[in-house]
């Protein structure tokens, strides 16, 4: 089937819940051209404490194709569960859920192909990209639940225009990018990747956290300079080629290695990569810390404003999302898999109750 008719399907699924235990679907898609790396990243979800109806929900590779990255197909087994596809009208989060009748052993595996190449956007010339859909714009220039872009947040994102002199959107994108390399800090305390609570962020000048802290931070900032931002979520899949231990997995068990990224859209240049976290991240982990003014965090800062190494697979760039049939309201981000129980909504940091894998292997 092709992407539209896929994604039709897609939706009609979600509708039923009535797919079989294991299914596989796949995109027209032909074998990757030079410079694209194929991967392959297997999710075991099982719960081990389930009561009642019992419902799991995993993230999928983007559902549309860019110019870094191409999903190629997901299969999945929901032995004993009924599981089915879906994909979030708003913003196109692709994902694959399951649920699980009372007295039955949940357990979801969901396996998906894609493909990445590295990502770099050249500043240094004049843009001459066609302008984005103003519809497309408009969604990732809004607030969301925990990312507010009036009052405190607008104040900041007004103080660091005036301090930096930016005017045009390249340079208030840019301003933006060196306030948080220059004032936020990765806190290693943080559970998983954080919570992206932004608002509380700026509200109590708490500028810490792991990368769905610092880089909503930047969306949210962005988005308060009339700046279209985005996060996007995903988990690396491989060691860095560029010699950074900090910013890699290599390859295996990348269970705990879920990393946002951010894109900053800019007129003729269209969406940009950035991921000012990552130049925390260096500085707190490589070869056990490393200095500001190091060289390695310098290339660092200045190679991730405008590119990225795609190690990694992009899952969506969803906020305040609904999960079908979910019974506990919204979630800020799919990241993570998502499981809730007669009991109420299960932590995905909780490996007591909750217990899942990720593996992932570069294929030829």
């Amino acid at each position: 089937m092709d992407r539209r008719d896929f994604i039709r399907a897609a939706g009609a699924a979600s509708a039923t819940v009535a797919l079989p235990a294991t299914v596989s679907t796949a995109f027209a898609q032909s074998a990757p051209a030079a410079g694209w790396k194929t991967y392959e990243v297997t999710t075991r979800v099982e719960v081990l404490k389930p009561v009642g109806m019992t419902r799991i929900w995993l993230p999928t590779p983007l559902t549309e194709d860019t110019a870094y990255h191409r999903s190629i197909s997901n299969s999945w087994q929901a032995e004993g569960g009924k599981a089915a596809q879906s994909v979030d009208p708003k913003y196109g989060a692709g994902m694959v859920w399951a649920e699980f009748e009372p007295g039955t052993r949940p357990v979801l595996i969901l396996t998906s192909r894609f493909a990445t190449r590295d990502a770099a956007v050249d500043l240094s010339r004049p843009g001459t990209l066609k302008a984005e859909d103003p519809a497309v714009l408009a969604r990732y220039l809004g607030a969301t639940d925990m990312m507010p872009i009036n009052g405190k947040v607008k104040e900041l994102s007004t103080s660091i225009m005036k301090d930096s002199g930016a005017k045009t959107d390249v340079e208030k994108a840019h301003a933006i990018y060196e306030w948080i390399a220059e004032n936020t800090y990765r806190d290693a305390k943080t559970r998983g990747c954080g919570t992206g609570d932004v608002g509380f962020m700026i509200e109590n000048k708490l500028y810490g956290g792991k990368c769905a802290d610092l880089n909503a931070l930047y969306v949210t900032l962005a988005r308060a300079e009339g700046v279209p931002a985005r996060d996007v979520y995903g988990v690396r899949v491989a060691a860095s080629a560029m010699g950074y231990g900090s910013l890699g997995k290599g390859g295996g068990d990348v269970t705990k290695a879920q990393h946002c990224r951010a894109e900053v859209y800019l007129q003729g240049y269209g969406w940009v990569p950035v991921d000012p976290a990552d130049v925390r991240k260096v500085i707190l982990e490589e070869g056990g810390g490393k200095q500001p003014n190091d060289p390695m965090v310098l290339a660092a800062r200045k190679r991730l404003f405008g590119s990225w190494e795609m190690n990694w697979l992009a899952y969506n760039t969803a906020h305040d999302l609904q999960l079908p049939k979910s019974q506990r309201g919204k979630v800020a981000f799919l990241m993570y898999p998502q499981c809730e129980t007669a009991e109420g909504r299960l932590d995905s940091l909780d490996a007591d109750n909750f217990k899942y894998t990720l593996a992932a292997r570069e294929i030829a």
